[in-house]
């Protein structure tokens, strides 16, 4: 047991950062999140909004879904920063999916997909959901998310901790107001 203690103190966080589908026109808001007092009006005021979202599992091994539930715990509590989630996904801003689609979930995450208004946010929560991990070559198994629905932004780990899915979330918030600008 102290053997692995000590082998996962040396090596520590081996779980990818957060990547942004984008071009990376949300990393410059990314690196000033850290200083409160830098931040234009602009970007203040997408942080300032609400955001809903509707989570879809569609074959995680809920390890993911464990992290997700953390994030309303009060250490994280993401109701402080405006962030609820929402059991419709027509009130929905964004959408996170954990896990590989499965066959039986393909069209319940296409149609929720279709429910949702424009503009909306697709991000993939784990390993499953982002590469289609070891279970992508099953016969139960589609694939990855990105083969039905285009995903925003990817959030890679088995899981990912509770802050890196926060800082995710939060960085919906800043491409959410990039769409709405885009669109008018």
């Amino acid at each position: 047991m102290l053997s692995i203690l000590k082998q996962w103190i040396m090596t520590g966080n081996l779980s990818e950062q957060i990547t942004v589908n984008n071009n990376g026109k949300v990393e410059a808001a990314y690196k000033t999140f850290s200083r409160i007092k830098d931040i234009n009006p602009r970007t203040r005021k997408a942080l300032s909004r609400s955001l809903l979202i509707r989570h879809l599992d569609t074959g995680s091994c809920n390890a993911e879904e464990a992290e997700i539930l953390a994030l309303s715990n009060p250490i994280y509590d993401i109701t402080r920063f405006g962030i609820d989630f929402t059991a419709s996904p027509r009130h929905a801003d964004v959408l996170t999916v954990s896990g590989p689609v499965t066959r039986h979930l393909k069209i319940a995450m296409e149609r929720t997909y279709e429910a949702m208004p424009e503009p909306k946010i697709v991000v993939a929560i784990g390993d499953g959901a982002c590469t289609g991990s070891l279970y992508n070559k099953t016969y139960a198994c589609l694939g990855k998310v990105d083969q039905f629905i285009p995903i925003d932004i990817y959030i890679p780990g088995d899981p990912p901790s509770p802050t890196q899915i926060l800082e995710g979330l939060l960085l919906c918030k800043m491409l959410l107001a990039e769409k709405e600008k885009k669109n008018g």
